[in-house]
């Protein structure tokens, strides 16, 4: 029996890496003779960089940066110098912090301007091509940090400077691109988005995701027409249109900023990184695919992992279990993206403290119960004379 483990990371308690290897201990004790191979995946949010690390040739570099929050603070990238590739992950420089999010006014201020300072540093190694990814960020400026961090201006009526975050952005006039990086023209853009939610409205950056970054239930509509002017601001400066599309409210509303300004092409999270992964050819050669995050519910199946996974494999009529660390509202609706079963790791009520400090020996545990039911699944599925030989 082969089993193919490719799960994300459990948000605050495992990176996939980790995850991947508890898994593979606990079928390890359920089935001693599977063969296991571990695939650590990611959508794009917190942990896609150390996943693209491993699976490909980049090395990790630091850069000083300012965090969302406006901290100096380390954060790390990959450089792939044999390609003149970068990648960076928005989380590193802009990633949600909890004790931050919950003071009055954090978010109103938290930028992106720490992804422009790191893409400023691939530019200084004359990179080629960034691979960008979103998801996990603390900000709801829809990039404009990013930019003024590359050399964008963003003024009010008065043509003063406007300050970092969203809540600057309601007094925008316009924006002024001449002292834009010129280096940017020559380089092109992948950016991996885990949602394909809008900028803007009730399924926009600022009405679904904002309230979970800190963003008050009274303040969502005053944020979402700031995001709309700094939208069309950044439009006119670009000469064109505004439209909004799938994907550009990801990472709150940076999906819009890199596509219209930066000319980026917005993919799939899950997909960019399976396929860096080669995970369609580990596919080719397993029975059952075992996935899983943090929590899985009605919003894994805007493009989280378990689902892009589970696509993958219903293609090739491969089984997929997810393993999650909870099951929330609307988690039924993955089997109609090709999820054959989904398990919850507690099996009752637990304080959240408690099942983070205990995750590892819980995904074990899931894990050998599993692969002891696969096992008879298997057995049962061979041949009557090789079925004999295997349980003697």
């Amino acid at each position: 029996m082969n089993i193919l483990i490719a799960p994300d990371s459990y948000k605050g308690s495992l990176s996939a890496t980790e995850v991947a290897a508890a898994m593979a201990r606990g079928f390890k004790r359920g089935c001693p003779d599977a063969q296991i191979t571990q695939c650590p995946l990611a959508d794009g949010g917190e942990g896609a960089l150390d996943v693209l690390l491993v699976s490909g040739h980049a090395t990790r570099q630091t850069r000083s940066v300012i965090d969302a929050y406006g901290r100096e603070h380390q954060a790390a990238w990959g450089w792939d110098e044999q390609n003149a590739t970068a990648f960076i992950e928005l989380a590193q420089a802009s990633g949600l912090c909890a004790d931050m999010a919950s003071r009055p006014g954090a978010v109103e201020c938290a930028s992106t301007f720490g992804v422009g300072q790191l893409i400023r540093a691939a530019l200084d190694k004359q990179v080629q091509h960034i691979v960008l990814t979103l998801g996990g960020s603390a900000t709801n400026d829809a990039g404009a940090g990013m930019l003024m961090a590359l050399g964008a201006e963003l003024v009010d009526a008065e043509g003063h400077h406007l300050a970092l975050g969203v809540a600057a952005l309601e007094r925008i006039q316009c924006v002024k691109l001449d002292a834009l990086d010129t280096r940017l023209v020559n380089v092109s853009f992948t950016v991996a988005v885990d949602v394909s939610n809008p900028l803007l409205g009730e399924k926009g950056a600022t009405a679904i995701f904002g309230p979970q970054k800190g963003i008050a239930a009274s303040m969502v509509a005053r944020f979402d027409e700031a995001l709309a002017k700094f939208a069309k601001r950044l439009c006119e400066a670009l000469g064109q249109p505004f439209i909004d599309f799938p994907g550009a409210g990801a990472a709150g509303g940076m999906g819009f900023a890199a596509q219209v300004a930066l000319g980026a092409e917005l993919t799939p999270g899950i997909e960019l990184v399976m396929k860096h992964s080669q995970f369609a050819l580990l596919l080719n050669e397993c029975d059952w695919v075992v996935t899983g995050e943090g929590r899985l519910d009605g919003q894994s199946l805007a493009g989280k992992t378990p689902i892009g996974v589970s696509k993958a494999a219903a293609v090739q009529g491969v089984p997929v279990v997810v393993i999650a660390g909870s099951l929330g509202n609307g988690w039924q609706n993955a089997y109609q993206a090709g999820v054959t079963a989904a398990f919850s790791l507690v099996d009752g009520p637990v304080l959240l403290a408690d099942a983070i400090a205990q995750s590892a020996k819980l995904i074990e545990d899931r894990c050998e119960s599993l692969a002891r039911l696969m096992k008879v699944n298997y057995l049962s599925n061979l041949p009557k004379e090789v079925f004999s030989h295997a349980n003697s």
